[in-house]
């Protein structure tokens, strides 16, 4: 499956800068995920708006709101040591995903609205709780 042009077009900006500060979402900042295939085992970088919290970050599965998780939501659950690349810096993490139900979700949710409001609207659309998962430093 290809990737959507626009991601194509972040990926180069950032490869030929040397730095995620090359491409934006709605003028708010984003990461770069290194991640294997769930079902491929090759690896794919997925851009994903930053949102950083003491060396830990979010990954939140929104697909805009769509009725169904992204692709790469099974690439985390089946291989969650991943890479994240910010700024010119990358980090070796470990992808968890947080229960809908608990308080960190809650704390995490809260801070990936404030990173990128459209969170708050992409959940409206949609009747699935949205998943997140926290890339923590290994």
């Amino acid at each position: 499956m290809a990737q959507d042009d626009w991601v194509v077009k972040q990926l180069q900006k950032i490869d030929a800068a040397g730095t995620t500060a090359a491409a934006t979402v709605m003028d708010r900042p984003i990461v770069v995920t290194l991640q294997k295939g769930a079902k491929t085992g090759e690896l794919r970088r997925v851009p994903l708006m930053r949102v950083e919290h003491e060396g830990s970050y979010a990954a939140v599965a929104s697909k805009g709101g769509a009725p169904k998780d992204p692709v790469w939501y099974n690439n985390l659950i089946a291989h969650p040591d991943i890479e994240v690349m910010d700024g010119t810096q990358t980090h070796p993490v470990r992808a968890r995903l947080l229960d809908p139900e608990s308080e960190e979700y809650g704390l995490w949710w809260a801070r990936s609205v404030e990173a990128y409001p459209e969170y708050a609207k992409y959940q409206e659309k949609t009747s699935r709780k949205i998943p997140v998962f926290v890339l923590e430093p290994r």
